[in-house]
């Protein structure tokens, strides 16, 4: 019997497949709707500072960051698409949303705006653009809205970081981050109850990150007095893979090198800058086994994105990479607005529902923990996590709640 009970479990089920459903679909909405909203202030807001979820560019308004579902407070995507099924409407004073008409979620609960988004470093930068709240206590930092990939014709083609600079970099005032300014602001969010940070970015320029990333994790120890300050560094494959025992001496404890296919022609096409500059397929393969090595079994994790290759290679991949002691997580093709596959679609949701919960059984299969799959991930509240939390039985206590709760 689930801790939940048969019939709350089997609601809860049904509200992380309307949640996948959402993500896929996106929601439609005038967006003129959300001044009906304390957006910016006690609401938390979208701050694009790698990627762009929505299919519509939308600089001159702020739409919310997030939602939570009404029984599981299950965090949710706000992806902006007029061309979907399902809408966002405000209504008699609520905001519902509708299937086709059909009223699905009545009086949307959007998710609470962190503290230290009010805050500026102390050379006068918004907090908000240097790290953003990913939800369960996690922190997100994007040294650089750009990728140098692009300078050369590689840019994978899934990927809007650099169309998301020259959408919302001016208008949201997002810029390159100094250490200093990571130091402060993950101090910041750490007192406030966040722990747990990634560092993530475009590729630099000949590759000169790990200096960058040492850099910014001396800054994080030195603001918030803790030498294990629970971050993951996420890198392109090195070709000198000696590098990753200098994450590691840096205070790193896990790290993540993103694969994003597994089939290795379709790796070539649609990541020809991974491909060309970073030895190759193979050479991430073993760049993942030697951060296995350095920092340990389900310390490392690699991101697939799901909805590009054929489902059964996707599969296969997340399957060697677990069995290899890599946290594989297919996360959700979204087609955005600026990337190169712009105007494409991902699978329907059922397709993605059967990958999530065919990797869930992988987890749970290999004895993967959740403070593993936490200290890994970005963040954890993609549909994979949630089905995780539910089969294991893992609820979030009530003090985790009230960061998310508005």
């Amino acid at each position: 019997m689930s801790i939940y009970g048969e019939v709350k479990k089997s609601k809860l089920l049904d509200e992380i497949y309307l949640k996948n459903r959402i993500l896929v679909e996106g929601l439609s909405f005038e967006p003129g709707i959300f001044k009906n909203l304390d957006l910016g202030n006690r609401f938390i807001e979208q701050v694009n500072v790698l990627f762009a979820v929505d299919k519509h560019a939308h600089n001159s308004v702020e739409f919310p960051g997030c939602f939570l579902t009404p029984l599981g407070n299950y965090r949710t995507q706000i992806r902006w698409n007029q061309q979907s099924p399902l809408s966002l409407v405000y209504e008699d004073g609520q905001f519902n949303i509708r299937d086709q008409g059909k009223p699905v979620i009545e009086k949307v609960k959007f998710a609470k705006r962190p503290d230290y988004y009010r805050r500026k470093t102390s050379d006068g930068t918004d907090m908000r653009t240097v790290a953003t709240d990913n939800g369960n206590g996690a922190m997100f930092v994007s040294y650089s809205n750009e990728c140098s990939l692009k300078e050369k014709g590689l840019d994978c083609r899934f990927c809007n970081i650099n169309a998301t600079k020259s959408i919302y970099g001016d208008s949201q005032n997002i810029k390159w981050k100094t250490p200093q300014q990571v130091g402060e602001t993950i101090a910041a969010g750490y007192n406030e109850g966040f722990d747990h940070v990634t560092i993530s970015g475009g590729f630099i320029s000949e590759r000169r990150e790990v200096e960058y990333y040492i850099d910014v994790a001396e800054a994080i120890q030195e603001h918030t007095g803790l030498q294990d300050f629970n971050g993951t560094g996420v890198i392109g494959a090195p070709l000198d893979l000696d590098v990753f025992e200098k994450y590691k001496e840096a205070g790193y404890r896990t790290m993540a090198t993103n694969i994003e296919l597994w089939n290795e022609k379709m790796f070539d096409v649609i990541c020809p800058g991974k491909a060309q500059l970073c030895g190759g397929r193979q050479n991430w393969l073993n760049a993942l086994d030697e951060e296995v090595r350095v920092f340990g079994k389900y310390k490392v994790r690699s991101t697939m994105v799901a909805g590009i290759e054929p489902k059964e290679s996707l599969l296969e991949g997340v399957e060697y990479l677990i069995e290899r002691g890599v946290i594989a997580q297919p996360s959700q093709w979204n087609v955005n607005v600026g990337s190169p596959l712009e105007g494409h679609r991902t699978p329907n949701q059922d397709w993605h529902w059967d990958v999530f919960e065919k990797t869930v059984t992988l987890y749970i299969k290999h004895g993967i923990t959740w403070d593993e799959l936490r200290d890994s991930n970005a963040g954890t509240d993609a549909v994979p996590f949630d089905l995780y939390r539910l089969e294991q039985g893992i609820e979030l206590n009530e003090a985790e709640k009230l960061k998310y709760t508005a």
